[in-house]
């Protein structure tokens, strides 16, 4: 299923010193990149469509493997893994980051600095939805979507990120332009409550962060749910589409 995708590891160190090691997968040789941040189930196949639709779209695409098996879903097994990776990720932190958003940011600049990559944007979903925002405050990254961002864990009424994140995020934002963040309405996992404390963090005196509320049942507004719930998952991917195009092919957008 990963056909077409050339395999590299990459490894890079924490604030702590602690260092992160795995495998990424890219397609593409050059030009606007998108980073895929796996979610909770793992690289799947609705994933891999994702990235299909992407490099469609002319994109070089990422994919961080970060845990599972890969080309199946595996939520049980995943998340038992995300448990004994404890030094990576932080399921329960509030007003922190789970350690792994330095690699990603890592990855990000490596991208830029070594991969012929000429702009940035990433997708984060469930478990690393939040992650998107976070990496919103590199300079390495112009563009950001959190699909259904749900950490921490247990408390949808803060975020996993610290105050000097959401203060970078806030001016690159500022500069760049709005973000955007989706859910499902019913969605128990990535409640109406996260939302609010992402508007009450970004969105006070502009709109930082686009909330997009979809209606129906589901969670994986991109990957898992998409097609059961297509009236609604197609334009919002049109829309992410739109987005990526502004803030990655600015030359193309505005041919």
């Amino acid at each position: 299923m990963l056909a077409g995708y050339q395999q590299r590891s990459f490894s890079a160190a924490t604030q702590t010193g602690h260092v992160i090691e795995h495998d990424v997968y890219s397609r593409g040789e050059s030009g606007p990149t998108v980073v895929i941040i796996q979610e909770l189930p793992g690289i799947g196949p609705e994933t891999l469509d994702l990235a299909d639709r992407l490099s469609e779209q002319g994109y070089r695409v990422v994919l961080p493997h970060l845990f599972g098996p890969l080309g199946k879903v595996s939520m049980a097994g995943n998340l038992v893994r995300v448990f004994c990776l404890r030094k990576e990720f932080r399921l329960f932190e509030k007003n922190a980051s789970s350690p792994i958003v330095d690699w990603l940011k890592a990855l990000c600049r490596d991208q830029l600095d070594n991969q012929g990559s000429t702009a940035v944007g990433v997708i984060g979903m469930c478990l690393t939805g939040n992650f998107a925002i976070s990496l919103m405050a590199d300079d390495s990254v112009l563009a950001g979507v959190a699909s259904q961002p749900s950490m921490p864990f247990g408390d949808q009424n803060t975020l996993h990120m610290s105050p000097e994140e959401v203060s970078g995020a806030r001016s690159r934002l500022d500069e760049h332009g709005a973000m955007i963040a989706l859910r499902f309405k019913s969605d128990p996992l990535c409640k109406a409550e996260k939302f609010q404390a992402i508007g009450t963090a970004f969105n006070d005196d502009k709109e930082r962060v686009k909330l997009v509320e979809l209606e129906g049942k589901g969670h994986s507004v991109f990957t898992l749910d998409f097609a059961k719930n297509s009236q609604v998952t197609e334009p919002a991917l049109a829309e992410v589409m739109d987005y990526f195009a502004r803030q990655l092919k600015p030359a193309e957008a505005s041919a």
